[in-house]
């Protein structure tokens, strides 16, 4: 069999948390999301857990305003090794691997690399990559998250949008 060009992509990005490790890693659950990243609870929806947060296993999926739902499975959740590693499917359109490795930076502070590795599963999956997932697109969400993040650890409160940085 030969090989064939989907079209993937993957995109990294690392961001810079003011908390360390044990604290930013807890933060990677899609039920503790819902504490600092603004609208996360109106578009998740617990399938399974068994513990009701991050672990092995958990299925959630997302139903985001104006694109398709989108179902998750969390493949491999190390609090030990700081590693997370969720899968998700867009019917029809992508299937998406992320990877989250969280190690310890200067003083307290956390390291948080991210990897998207999109796979379209159609001419619209494609299509659907190029216009939701480009590189400034995943740039702009990243950074979002971090800031996001960073906002909730100082205050406590949860970042809104009017407040993002340029």
């Amino acid at each position: 069999m030969k090989p064939v060009d989907s079209g993937r992509v993957t995109r990294s990005y690392t961001q810079h948390i003011g908390a360390p490790p044990e604290s930013a890693f807890l933060l990677l659950c899609p039920v503790r999301e819902a504490d600092w990243l603004d609208g996360w609870i109106d578009e998740v929806e617990m399938v399974h857990s068994d513990s009701g947060l991050a672990e092995d296993g958990c299925v959630f999926r997302t139903r985001v305003p104006g694109r398709p739902e989108t179902v998750w499975m969390i493949t491999q959740h190390d609090p030990i090794r700081m590693i997370v590693e969720f899968f998700r499917v867009t019917t029809g359109l992508l299937a998406t691997r992320l990877r989250i490795g969280v190690e310890a930076g200067a003083e307290g502070s956390s390291s948080v690399h991210i990897t998207y590795t999109f796979t379209p599963l159609s001419p619209a999956g494609r299509a659907f990559l190029k216009e939701n997932h480009s590189e400034e697109a995943f740039r702009s969400d990243m950074a979002w998250w971090e800031d996001s993040m960073n906002h909730w650890l100082r205050s406590g409160e949860t970042l809104r949008p009017a407040a993002r940085r340029s």
